[in-house]
């Protein structure tokens, strides 16, 4: 026995509304995947040249303690370069003495450590979540020599 026309509701146009919902379930966590790594590569960019100017920024100071301190100043401006605002930790080593870097044949060290907030946790209401990230760069004293200017 047939319905009548009134009563008798096909499916035309579901597929439509099921796609849709389907795909803004799916679309959503993909974009935040994608722009989390995006933003973890460019940590991670950040955090390399930050290491590899604070080496070269303290090879090329006269003495340990000014070395550290530019060292410290070249590894912030780098991150500040890329976007990224966050602490940053500059440790440097040195072999084979450990506390007079700036003599003889002495290899540095240079470890940078710092970290990217992950987007969109803030809007969750919970804390942000960080992502770590570190890098290190080795440095002959000697390799970089400074350049005068004369005019």
């Amino acid at each position: 026995m047939r319905l009548p026309p009134s009563r008798h509701r096909g499916e035309r146009g579901s597929a439509l509304v099921e796609l849709t919902w389907l795909g803004l379930l799916l679309l959503i966590p993909l974009l935040w995947i994608v722009l989390a790594v995006f933003e973890v590569q460019r940590g991670a960019f950040a955090v390399s040249s930050a290491a590899r100017a604070a080496g070269r920024a303290f090879a090329l100071a006269d003495n340990d303690s000014l070395g550290s301190a530019r060292a410290q100043a070249a590894a912030t401006q780098a991150l500040a370069d890329q976007g990224v605002e966050e602490p940053v930790t500059v440790s440097v080593t040195c072999t084979p003495l450990p506390h007079q870097c700036h003599t003889g044949t002495s290899v540095i060290t240079v470890r940078v450590s710092s970290g990217v907030d992950l987007p969109g946790f803030g809007l969750l209401g919970g804390g942000s979540a960080r992502f770590a990230l570190d890098a290190s760069h080795t440095v002959p004293i000697g390799q970089y020599q400074p350049v005068a200017v004369g005019r």
